[in-house]
């Protein structure tokens, strides 16, 4: 989600660019959260409910978290290109307690406005803090290593899928943080482990592996031909997998009704922890954009990249305007602003208020570009002032 380095000699445009295009279609599964009505009545993957549009709405976000997590990582082994072992760690270290921190405090804040914080959802921030704690000692090994134990968990952690946390107890949540998606009621506050650190862990390990085909020297042509390859070989594992329908994910595809229901089940993979299937399906298409996104900006990309170079800043600037213009559209709807102040997780069928709320999906994606177009000119800002101002320590955790 974020650049981990800011003070950089010369950034790597194609990395910004995926970005920034990235984030802002995470943005647009954001503002389905708060203002498309189905989404108070049905999951967006619940094939029994949902429709062609509704489902690859929500798809196509499924490729926001782990380029972010991947691409965190390769900025890591940039940084360490120009820093000592013992700066890196140190850097890794303090900036993911600084990221854990604040998805604790002003991230759960955000997604609620709830001053009590009923609600603590552990999600992209948080894994991208934890990995990144974990990346500070694990950097010491040796580079091969790192790769090796990346793709052993890429392959592997599913083989864990059929262990549960059964209870409420401590170690349930230790497990659940480590590899499921569980929620946890501790001291009269909801815990959702959403973002498990295992999958996530071997996500960024990748990357940081992947950064070596930007090392200084490396020939951009030779570069390509790897991204094109790898992403290539990724995708067709992808497909093989998914085509055996055994091993590497909790969510077997079945033939629909209709043929477009049948891809939609097809490409209805497990994100809670990232499947194998998941991540090849995701970071594969991802890297052959990288090595497209690698050549001299056109008017568009020029727009769409100062989104890319400060994405942390976009991430909370975009989660409390999503949150105000849902509190103008719920008091439009004739309810008090009050019932967005979020204290429970339960979903419509528990809360009986939200039925009749929202948007069409047209109006949510409307309400997405005008979010996205009220960002725009506060994200350049913001990036010209970082780079005018590269003196000042503290932009570096913004």
């Amino acid at each position: 989600m974020l650049q981990i380095e800011k003070k950089v000699s010369k950034r790597i445009t194609s990395i910004d660019l995926l970005r920034g295009i990235v984030i802002i279609i995470m943005a647009l599964d954001h503002v389905r959260d708060y203002f498309h009505a189905g989404n108070f009545q049905y999951e967006p993957n619940d094939l029994s409910q949902t429709t062609t549009a509704v489902f690859f709405t929500r798809w196509i976000s499924h490729f926001c978290a782990p380029i972010f997590v991947f691409l965190a990582g390769t900025s890591a082994f940039l940084v360490g290109e120009r820093k000592t072992k013992k700066e890196l760690a140190a850097f890794l270290l303090k900036r993911g307690l600084w990221l854990m921190l604040l998805e604790v405090v002003v991230i759960s804040f955000a997604w609620t406005f709830n001053p009590a914080y009923i609600i603590f959802r552990l999600q992209v921030i948080w894994v991208l803090g934890l990995s990144m704690v974990c990346m500070s000692a694990l950097i010491y090994l040796p580079p091969k290593i790192i790769l090796i134990v990346g793709l052993m968990i890429l392959f592997g952690h599913n083989l864990l899928d059929y262990i549960h946390a059964t209870g409420n107890t401590f170690k349930d949540f230790l497990w659940a943080q480590f590899h499921e998606r569980k929620r946890f009621y501790i001291a009269g506050h909801q815990v959702t482990t959403g973002y498990s650190i295992l999958a996530w862990l071997g996500i960024m390990m990748l990357g940081y592996s992947f950064g070596m085909l930007y090392k200084k020297g490396m020939d951009a042509a030779v570069r390509k031909k790897y991204l094109l390859l790898i992403g290539s070989i990724a995708i067709m594992l992808f497909v093989i997998l998914r085509a055996i329908n055994s091993y590497g994910d909790m969510a077997p595809w079945a033939t629909q009704p209709s043929f477009v229901l049948s891809v939609c089940s097809f490409f209805n993979v497990t994100k809670y922890p990232p499947s194998v299937r998941y991540t090849l399906m995701t970071l594969g298409p991802a890297l052959i954009t990288l090595s497209l996104l690698e050549k001299p900006l056109n008017w568009w990309e020029k727009i769409i990249i100062p989104f890319g170079r400060v994405p942390l800043f976009f991430y909370i600037l975009h989660l409390f305007l999503i949150y105000g213009l849902a509190v103008v559209a719920v008091v439009a709807s004739g309810r008090p602003w009050t019932d967005m102040i979020i204290t429970t997780l339960a979903n419509a069928k528990e809360s009986p208020w939200q039925k009749g709320y929202g948007f069409s999906l047209g109006g949510t994606y409307a309400v997405w570009v005008l979010v996205v177009l009220l960002l725009l000119p506060l994200c350049r800002w913001y990036d010209k002032y970082n780079t005018n101002h590269k003196e000042k320590w503290w932009l570096s955790y913004l």
